[in-house]
């Protein structure tokens, strides 16, 4: 294991490497087409009966969120119609399958948007959901790579990750240039939905223009709605729904955050669930823990979803399971419902050091109108990854479970300074 450097990614718990080899450096995402993914769909996606038309979507350089709307828009229905089984990069091309409610296949063709494609493929008796995947697959180019012994750095990294990395959240979880979605989170578990919109609209950080950056600062400062919509550019649509709101309603945060669509308002509580995971699994490799050496206590996750705690008794039992591929160790994410364990985890250890309970969790499931039941989810990531010099850099292709981040696969081989991965 390799200590990370750099003060963002330890902020957000990815404190460690796998392997100990010097990274090759480079950039991602010079342009979208540098980081193209495919999602690989469940079987039985796109049938020939059922309300939900489901459709292949291909965007270049959208946001899900953005392009949801937008579509919806050109249909002329509410966006809540339309359903997906993952969120997918930004700047990048990629492809996913999606589900309109009552919309039919004619409508469909009518939408034209410049950089997406909708494609028809079939019908569903359901909508799809988030997890309704089988993974991704990715095909990325790195560009500007440091050349030196590039063989000798690639080979020992491409091996490891082959037998398991830290399964991270990636930055993008949490925001890529403005890391505050767990933050938010935060505050709606607190109750707090002054400092949750606060923290949205008013935070700085220093990769935004200085215009805006001065305005979320001034709204911080005031905490008055009117010039802060007047100067917020028009492309910022969450910012200007919820200064909107506030204008029309002094005072009523909550009732703010709820203009929010409902997809992305639970995504920030998720994601401080995302949060305490990375910590979690970064003490216990502080501690010296292995992502492949069971100890008393750890959860293991079989493949077909049953759980197991290890113990004395199991321990050398679990880890030829592990080593077999039959099972993972993983580390449980607190949510409203307690561990059906009384084993307690360290990602719950971080949640009651924070001063945060499970309760709280059941009081921002019933604002967000969303499950936060909390999940197991595996501390290693796995995955094969073809290595090709190209012209413009070095292309890695791999394919990714649900949940599994690309990035994590590219940090490990770049260890570069996370601004560049973005």
């Amino acid at each position: 294991m390799r200590p990370s450097p750099y003060d963002l990614e330890r902020e957000l718990g990815i404190s460690w490497y796998a392997s100990e080899s010097d990274g090759i450096g480079g950039r991602l995402r010079t342009i979208p087409e540098d980081f193209c993914v495919n999602e690989i769909p469940c079987e039985g996606n796109g049938g020939n009966t059922g309300p939900y038309l489901i459709c292949r979507l291909t965007k270049k350089n959208w946001e899900l969120q953005h392009a949801v709307r937008e579509i919806a828009k050109k249909i002329g229905i509410s966006h809540r119609r339309i359903g997906w089984a993952g969120t997918k990069d930004r700047n990048a091309v990629t492809t996913q399958w999606i589900s309109l409610y009552h919309v039919s296949s004619e409508q469909v063709s009518a939408v034209h948007l410049k950089d997406i494609q909708l494609d028809p493929v079939g019908w569903s008796n359901e909508a799809l959901a988030l997890g309704d995947l089988q993974g991704n697959r990715f095909a990325i180019v790195i560009r500007e790579v440091d050349r030196e012994g590039l063989p000798a750095r690639i080979i020992p990294i491409s091996r490891v990750v082959e037998t398991g990395i830290p399964n991270y959240f990636g930055i993008q979880r949490f925001g890529a240039i403005r890391p505050v979605t767990h933050r938010v989170g935060e505050w709606i578990l607190r109750g707090d939905y002054e400092e949750a919109v606060l923290t949205y609209i008013a935070m700085e950080f220093p990769g935004e223009p200085e215009k805006i950056r001065s305005v979320r600062a001034a709204f911080r400062a005031t905490r008055d709605p009117v010039p802060a919509l007047r100067d917020m550019p028009v492309q910022m649509n969450y910012e200007r729904a919820m200064l909107h709101y506030l204008c029309a309603h002094p005072g009523d945060y909550g009732g703010a955050l709820r203009e929010l669509p409902p997809k992305l308002l639970s995504m920030f509580v998720s994601a401080y669930q995302s949060f305490l995971f990375n910590l979690a699994l970064s003490r216990r490799i502080d501690d010296g823990g292995g992502l492949d050496d069971p100890a008393s206590g750890d959860l293991l996750l079989f493949q077909n979803g049953r759980t197991d705690i290890v113990s004395m008794m199991n321990a050398r039992a679990a880890g030829l399971h592990i080593k077999r591929g039959r099972c993972s160790i993983a580390l449980f994410m607190p949510g409203k419902e307690r561990r059906p364990s009384a084993v307690g985890g360290a990602a719950d250890i971080l949640l009651e050091e924070s001063g945060l309970s499970h309760d709280h969790f059941a009081r921002a499931s019933a604002f967000v109108k969303t499950k936060f039941d909390g999940a197991c989810r595996p501390i290693a990531l796995k995955t094969d990854v073809a290595v090709t010099d190209q012209d413009a850099g070095l292309g890695l292709a791999f394919s990714l479970g649900p949940g599994q981040y690309a990035t994590t696969v590219c940090r490990e081989f770049m260890k570069a300074d996370p601004v560049r991965m973005v």
